[in-house]
């Protein structure tokens, strides 16, 4: 039986606590290649799923209509953190060992890499995003946040607000960029025309915003690590929501919106891949098909969610 939860803070909305739903059969996981660590995931063209394998370097393609797995590698030192897939079906990496953004093509099987300037140092290479004009924006954990000017291959990096910190990112329906900041516990609202970031506070304080996603409205999700919330931010008032996750001791990783703008979660406290209808405002919790499955990304399509299975090395799709 579902029961309404107490509220949790003051400004914390109130929310349906539900037990475990039924996930039987509605996982399907993909056995990687011995040594293979996948960091994140992203929906690539035809059905594909891209992953970054952050172990072994490059970037592995998991055919899900016949469970055939290759891999493109970087070369020596390559370890990717991050994959985005951009609307022209490309691969975008951030790749923490070559301290470089890599465009993979899968039409040509070809890539790019696009090395950050040499006084950047090392950054520690997390996310990306594209935004309305075709460039790719990225962050980096030491304290950076940069763009990749597509057109003429030029890498921009600038120190962000708060030092070290920057984490996830994404970019809105109308092409503006935001990014999460683990170790600020802010959000960060790009101006991609100056490269100028506004400080976003969400009310919650310490609360380790880890990443972030755009709904259809512009919207901001954010998923609080330290807090265990999931948050929102309407740009169009300024206005913050959060709600605390099921369970005694959430550990809120990743975010997603998908194209109905239900919310999904990877709460590392439970093991469980969690949905949230902002319209009720109410959680539903699936338990991922392995123990300490570690999601650190959640992506998808009509229909599927694609997840990161990092502790078994698995690639797993969810049937909504």
């Amino acid at each position: 039986m579902k029961r309404l939860a107490a509220t949790f803070a003051v400004g914390i909305a109130l929310a349906v606590l539900p037990q475990l739903a039924a996930a039987e059969g509605r996982f399907t996981t993909f056995k990687l290649p011995e040594g293979h660590y996948p960091h994140d995931v992203s929906p690539g063209p035809d059905g594909l799923i891209f992953y970054a394998d952050q172990r072994r370097g490059g970037v592995g393609i998991v055919d899900p209509k016949t469970g055939k797995v290759e891999k493109v590698p970087f070369g020596e030192g390559s370890a990717p953190h991050g994959v985005f897939t951009g609307p022209d079906g490309k691969a975008w990496l951030t790749d923490g060992g070559l301290n470089a953004i890599v465009g993979y093509d899968p039409a040509t099987k070809k890539f790019t890499v696009y090395r950050l300037p040499e006084e950047t140092g090392y950054t520690n290479l997390n996310t990306a995003a594209v935004d309305r004009n075709g460039d790719v924006w990225f962050t980096g954990q030491t304290g950076v946040y940069g763009k990749v000017d597509v057109k003429s291959g030029k890498v921009t990096a600038w120190a962000a607000p708060k030092g070290r910190g920057p984490y996830g990112i994404t970019a809105t329906k109308k092409g503006d960029v935001y990014y999460a900041s683990l170790a600020g516990s802010y959000v960060g609202r790009i101006d991609i025309e100056t490269g100028k970031v506004t400080v976003l506070e969400p009310p919650t304080k310490n609360q380790g915003a880890r990443r972030v996603w755009a709904d259809s409205k512009d919207r901001i999700w954010v998923s609080e690590w330290n807090s265990g919330n999931v948050s929102v931010y309407d740009p169009a008032n300024g206005s913050w929501k959060q709600w605390r996750l099921p369970g005694s001791n959430p550990k809120t990783y990743a975010v997603y919106v998908d194209d109905e703008d239900k919310v999904w979660l990877a709460d590392w406290g439970a093991n469980t891949l969690v949905k949230f209808d902002p319209v009720t405002e109410k959680f539903e919790s699936f338990p991922l098909p392995a123990e300490t499955a570690n999601v650190r990304q959640i992506d998808g399509r009509k229909g599927e969610i694609l997840l990161p299975l990092s502790g078994p090395r698995l690639v797993a799709v969810f049937k909504k």
